[in-house]
């Protein structure tokens, strides 16, 4: 399904596909786009927190971590930072399930990985206070420290094992759902996925409640029961929220006025524009511009 949630990771060598994503309230390192926008992608993701506290909502459950715990998500599940506190950070780690399969169609890729990865295991929290749970997190902490360090010889090799050793750790204490994954739970994640790739490809545009159900052939109460079910938030809503968060783009990286701004990003009136801005980020669009050119500035 081609889809403007699902996130394409390009990694520096392809022949080692494998990236650790390092977010603070500021940036992300290397770009990505887990912090505050929607997505989901074919790798597999243990997310550490290094300091403070965030947020991730994963299938539209909120999950709080504090430095020190970390969690696990699937691959094609939908998640989302929605929160990262000041002076908070966290690191993300991304690699393809096959890295832990040794070749294709193997005894361990069978058993150990697909089993798993295509089951209805979406995501799990990682706290220190269960012993196994705790040696996973010494793990995380090890590869960030590989990463961090010149790679020499053998680094991926090292990278790899460490990977290896946290998956089966985590495998060998955890139990799989007895049922098989339902239709109707794909089926709910293809259409939250189908929705919101109409808002993020359309959003500049006057688009309707009916063309946003129909983008995956449902009706509009449906299509509202849906977003509510997993998202918590009305279609609309959301829609809303997006164009707020793409204007902020626009702030920051262009001159145009707010009124071009707000045109750009599908407000048809720039106090509606100005409203909508200052309930999400309790600022203007103009004091927002300000306080991140001060910031910049101050660099």
């Amino acid at each position: 399904m081609n889809n403007a949630l699902h996130e394409t990771n390009y990694y520096p060598d392809a022949s080692f596909p494998y990236e650790m994503y390092t977010v603070n309230p500021q940036n992300c390192y290397p770009k990505g786009r887990g912090f505050n926008e929607l997505h989901w992608h074919e790798e597999l993701q243990f997310t550490l927190v290094t300091e403070g506290k965030i947020v991730m909502q994963v299938n539209g459950i909120d999950y709080e971590l504090d430095a020190g715990q970390a969690i696990f998500i699937n691959k094609g599940v939908l998640h989302i930072t929605t929160n990262i506190t000041p002076y908070s950070q966290y690191v993300s780690f991304n690699f393809p399930e096959k890295l832990l399969g040794f070749f294709a169609n193997s005894t361990m890729e069978n058993n150990y990985v697909l089993s798993f990865t295509n089951s209805l295991f979406l995501s799990l929290v990682i706290k220190p206070d269960v012993k196994w749970q705790l040696e996973m997190i010494g793990m995380l902490w090890d590869i960030k420290k590989m990463f961090e360090q010149k790679k020499s010889w053998g680094w991926e090799y090292k990278v790899s094992m460490k990977t290896v050793q946290l998956w089966f750790t985590m495998i060998s204490n955890i139990t799989l759902s007895s049922e098989e994954s339902p239709k109707y739970f794909k089926q709910q994640q293809e259409r939250i996925q189908l929705m919101i790739s109409y808002i993020h490809q359309n959003y500049a545009d006057s688009i309707t409640l009916p063309e946003i159900a129909e983008a995956a052939h449902l009706s509009v109460s449906e299509c509202n029961r849906s977003f509510k079910k997993t998202l918590h938030t009305t279609p609309y809503d959301y829609l809303i929220k997006y164009r707020i968060k793409k204007s902020t783009e626009l702030l920051v990286d262009t001159d145009c006025t707010i009124s071009e701004i707000a045109r750009r990003v599908g407000f048809n009136h720039v106090n509606h524009f100005i409203q909508s801005f200052k309930k999400h980020y309790r600022k203007t669009p103009k004091e927002y511009r300000k306080s991140k050119s001060t910031i910049h500035n101050e660099r």
